[in-house]
């Protein structure tokens, strides 16, 4: 129906998440029709991207720098670790705003079914970062991985050897949103927050 470039076109759109044909066919159509700037745009800033980010060798989020900026940042508490999934978990984090230690960045969980294992997390990088000394030492490890049967299995490996490190370790708190109601709340969230629960 499309001519083979524009076909080509849809079909690396649908490569984003969430994108199924007919989003990939208007986005397409939109940047060729209406907004080729934007277009030109979108494709010089996606691949200086690609050509240019890579990964902060002490957190392992998505930098353009050898060291990204919040490793760099003196003002940050570099006694607490908080260890997430990903790079956009990061910035969730740093949006609430509450937090002021570094991260470390797994870019997924344990998964042995899809071949995932501690190397492919940079586990071993994790594990030199809580056995640093003096200055560098870590004395809180937060983990906040997922609440999904993976990332809590995560959780559990990443905690023992914390722990063996002789490194203090704590979970981030799941269960009821603020403002939900609880007879919306699913019975493994309403269970995990009873079990969380803290006093008065």
């Amino acid at each position: 129906m499309f001519s083979p470039l524009i076909e080509d076109l849809i079909r690396a759109l649908r490569c984003l998440p969430g994108v199924g044909p007919k989003s990939a066919q208007r986005m397409a159509m939109y940047l060729l029709e209406k907004d080729r700037d934007a277009a030109g745009l979108l494709a010089h800033s996606l691949q200086q991207a690609v050509e240019r980010v890579g990964r902060c060798s002490r957190c392992r989020t998505l930098t353009e720098q050898a060291v990204c900026a919040l490793c760099n940042n003196t003002r940050r508490d570099h006694s607490l670790l908080c260890v997430v999934e990903t790079p956009a978990d990061v910035l969730a984090i740093e949006q609430a705003g509450n937090y002021h230690g570094l991260y470390f960045v797994l870019h997924g969980h344990l998964s042995p079914i899809d071949g995932v294992g501690p190397a492919d997390l940079g586990l071993d990088l994790l594990g030199e970062r809580l056995g640093e000394q003096e200055e560098e030492r870590i004395a809180e490890l937060i983990i906040a991985t997922n609440p999904t049967v993976e990332g809590e299995a995560t959780a559990q490996f990443i905690a023992e050897r914390a722990r063996a490190k002789g490194v203090k370790v704590s979970r981030i708190a799941h269960g009821v949103p603020i403002g939900g109601e609880l007879e919306y709340i699913d019975g493994g969230t309403l269970a995990h927050a009873f079990n969380s629960r803290t006093a008065l």
